[in-house]
């Protein structure tokens, strides 16, 4: 079995704080075994298209959600989300974006591409895990994916 293998979160992230609270509100209710952290759009569409040093990793195992940050360094979350949704394979792949943004345009943009839910991003630690834990309460255990 390779890391790659049941991955059912991925976090799109390129802030190390904000994952690290992320991964550890995920940990705190046991999924974060089944997280994997990538810091940009370019990582996060190798990991779903199973290239680069992603290409060992089986693409029939598609995560069960996204968790996606907006801005980004070198492809932003508005062009991984369009890639996905684009994707005929892929656009069954649940998106959540989780962003500081709370601007009206990147809203709109978001759910005219396909994002599943938009999510602003709580400042104070216990508001943020708290978010973070339902998001992986109702993704993971709720809802049915395809």
């Amino acid at each position: 079995m390779t890391d790659y293998e049941h991955v059912e979160v991925l976090l799109v992230e390129d802030s190390p704080h904000d994952a690290e609270m992320t991964m550890h509100a995920l940990s705190d209710n046991k999924f974060l075994s089944k997280v994997h952290w990538v810091k940009d759009g370019v990582q996060a569409l190798d990991f779903i298209g199973c290239v680069g040093e992603y290409a060992q990793r089986d693409p029939s195992q598609l995560p069960k959600v996204v968790l996606l940050d907006l801005k980004m360094p070198k492809v932003d979350g508005l062009d991984v989300l369009r890639e996905i949704k684009g994707n005929e394979r892929w656009r069954g792949i649940p998106v959540v974006i989780m962003t500081s943004s709370n601007e009206d345009r990147d809203v709109i943009e978001s759910y005219q591409l396909g994002t599943n839910a938009y999510v602003v991003k709580p400042v104070d630690f216990l508001s943020f895990t708290e978010a973070v834990v339902r998001l992986g309460m109702f993704w993971l255990l709720v809802n049915k994916a395809p």
